[in-house]
């Protein structure tokens, strides 16, 4: 939802009442398409403009859940993980809490203004463990080899380049390290969310298993969102 630079407001004007709600201002910066094994729609995205309104709503908390989310994950102090596609670092902010001053909180995203937000908001909060990464629409840039974690909400189903983000984020992860995804139950019409921005289990596990990860454990304590945990598989 935070990967683009301009706002289309037809998007919002076309929502039913019902549906003004996520993805709000949609704004793809590429043509989105369609994924080859599933013939999932990749999901439009949402520029800074729009978004950061969405991002950091009241409402998040009890329609979400993030400090349950991050409770199921189980996190350590010490531990290395990224945000990739953090916006302006509210969940990147949570996950600094929870590794504590010995760990590391990589916020990964491709839009400037989203990471000067980051960098304002780990200031205020005190969280000299924090540090912005520049990405693209094909790399996340994230150091080889050295996190315990990544995750992404809300984020994956809007990769225009899933395969090759996933390739770099296995890179990235430890032999050992989990990759999570939060997303939307595609499986439940009655969450007020657009189709194409939400996920199935079986999407989820027929994308990410062919690029090298495998499901291991699907939580759904939360509100919405499904929480899929993935491990690197020997290649």
């Amino acid at each position: 939802m935070r990967r683009s630079h301009f706002i289309l407001l037809a998007s919002v004007l076309a929502l039913p009442a019902g549906l003004f709600t996520a993805r709000a201002f949609q704004a793809p910066a590429t043509t989105p398409g369609v994924h080859p094994l599933t013939g999932r729609h990749i999901a439009g995205v949402c520029g800074y403009g729009g978004c950061e309104t969405w991002l950091e709503r009241p409402e998040r908390e009890q329609e979400e859940n993030p400090n349950g989310a991050l409770d199921a994950l189980n996190l350590k102090a010490g531990m290395t993980v990224a945000d990739v596609g953090a916006g302006t670092g509210y969940m990147s902010m949570k996950l600094a809490k929870r590794v504590g001053p010995s760990g590391k909180v990589y916020a990964e995203d491709v839009q400037p203004e989203m990471l000067q937000k980051v960098r304002e908001n780990a200031l205020k909060a005190h969280a000299s463990n924090v540090t912005t990464v520049q990405g693209s629409y094909t790399d996340p840039m994230l150091p080889k080899s050295a996190l315990d974690l990544v995750l992404l909400v809300d984020v994956y189903h809007e990769f225009s380049e899933p395969q090759k983000m996933l390739h770099g984020i296995r890179d990235a992860l430890k032999p050992d390290g989990r990759l999570v995804l939060l997303e939307y139950r595609k499986e439940d019409p009655s969450i007020p969310i657009r189709e194409e921005h939400k996920m199935t289990v079986a999407e989820v596990k027929t994308e990410l298993e062919a690029e090298g990860f495998k499901l291991t454990r699907v939580i759904e304590t939360l509100p919405r969102q499904h929480i899929l945990i993935l491990n690197k598989t020997v290649q």
